[in-house]
């Protein structure tokens, strides 16, 4: 039987041709392996339905075309755009300004960063070989997908975070990424954040962009929590109404680690964030927490893979999801918990509230499990807001509307109040707020 060969679509040969457009920058850099990850993305190409863990996301369907690396902005267009941007812009925090995917020193405070922490910009970080990025990709599960190898193939700019053993920073870092300009592109940022034994660090990040911008943003987040460390992490999901916008955050936690991550998604046509979870010690406590909200025609997909591999790890994973209009949402979860990871608590959870008959979604939840002492549960539900609990509001007076609206926040905030600083957690209630006023 003779091979079948997939044509490759327009926008997998428009990759090709600008991987080999930009290869030529890459030529004198060893650290990252760039020709590798792109010779595996070439081998599967963009994802589509056949794929199973894009089953409900078609991105070989979405992209029809590739848009080229987004060029560094002038400081002056940089700054007109920040000064647009609302992601946590009310809280106090050292900022990392990344402007269609490039740093901006002049915009960032990397003169302020809190004591215990050390910032070395990805670009300074590869030129000088820096033994931290021996640390990328630190889950083996995330090398596998195509989107993350694509990350990697274009790098183009990011961050290494260290934080010292021991210290624990009452400031957050906030990184923060906005889009601009009138043609397409793309960005690949990469950060890696280390933290030492017995430290606890908190990061912010959002991504931004106005409506109408044609953006492809693939971003990815890498982050080793050594022994006794805690992580506590809120993302923020509010691109313009044309961006496709892919993320993935790997994981990796060690003995007596504590991880906190909430992710917030109200923009965006299409979006998918990964995430990628290595349980590698024992004692670890790591909560998963998202949320999204969505309306006309936008498609949101949270993947989550927790493999626990260490005794005694307690894993909480809990997703909203708010569909009006026409949207989908759609959730893949899996824990699997090896054979050595005896007296594993793992308890994953996704809800959904339609608002409307023509939005859909798609749940995945799923269990693989190999040891014989563990506690471990899924569940998913899905459906209308309750009438009885309308009727209860509307009764005391409530337009139906503003019953609605009280609803969909007491449902949404279950996922939310796991953010633990308190500025965080306001600034995510009010997105929230913002979604519901203006969808009146």
């Amino acid at each position: 039987m003779a091979d079948v060969t997939n044509l490759r679509s327009p926008a997998e040969a428009g990759l090709s041709k600008l991987f080999e457009t930009a290869r030529q920058s890459f030529a004198s850099e060893t650290t990252i392996a760039r020709e590798e990850a792109f010779r595996f993305f070439e081998a599967t190409g963009l994802p589509s339905r056949r794929v199973e863990a894009f089953k409900y996301t078609d991105l070989r369907a979405a992209i029809a075309e590739a848009a080229p690396p987004a060029e560094a902005p002038s400081l002056d267009a940089a700054k007109a755009a920040v000064a647009q941007a609302k992601g946590f812009s009310g809280l106090e925090a050292a900022r990392l300004t990344f402007v269609n995917g490039h740093l901006i020193r002049e915009l960032s405070d990397l003169d302020k960063i809190p004591a215990g922490v050390t910032i070395l910009p990805l670009n300074d970080a590869l030129s000088q070989g820096d033994t931290a990025l021996t640390q990328l990709a630190p889950v083996p599960q995330a090398r596998e997908n195509p989107v993350y190898q694509l990350n990697t193939a274009f790098l183009a700019d990011g961050a290494v975070i260290r934080v010292a053993p021991g210290a624990k920073p009452e400031q957050p870092i906030h990184l923060r990424f906005v889009g601009t300009g009138n043609t397409p592109f793309s960005t690949a940022t990469r950060v890696l954040v280390q933290i030492g034994e017995d430290a606890a660090f908190s990061l912010l990040e959002s991504h931004e962009g106005p409506n109408g911008l044609t953006c492809q943003p693939n971003d990815a987040l890498d982050v080793v929590v050594g022994p006794k460390a805690v992580f506590r992490h809120t993302r923020l999901n509010i691109e313009g109404d044309a961006a496709i916008a892919l993320s993935t955050l790997s994981l990796k936690v060690e003995a007596e680690g504590q991880v906190e991550t909430v992710n917030l998604v109200t923009g965006a046509v299409l979006s998918r964030h990964q995430i990628y979870v290595h349980v590698a010690g024992e004692g670890t406590n790591v909560v998963v927490n998202g949320a999204a909200m969505l309306r006309r025609g936008q498609l949101a997909d949270s993947t989550l893979l927790a493999d626990h591999a260490a005794v005694g790890g307690v894993g909480r994973e809990q997703f909203k999801w708010i569909i009006d209009g026409d949207a989908t949402g759609v959730f893949q979860g899996k824990i699997i918990v090896r054979q050595a990871a005896q007296q594993t608590d793992g308890k994953m959870k996704s809800d959904c509230l339609l608002l409307t008959d023509e939005g859909q979604m798609m749940n995945k939840p799923e269990l693989e499990i190999f040891a014989d002492d563990v506690a471990c549960g899924h569940g998913a539900t899905c459906g209308a807001p309750d009438e009885d609990l309308l009727f209860y509001l509307m009764a005391r007076g409530l337009p139906r509307a503003t019953a609605e609206s009280l609803l969909v926040q007491a449902f949404v905030g279950e996922a939310v109040e796991a953010v633990t600083h308190e500025g965080a957690r306001a600034a995510l209630i009010g997105e929230i707020e913002a979604w519901l006023k203006a969808r009146g």
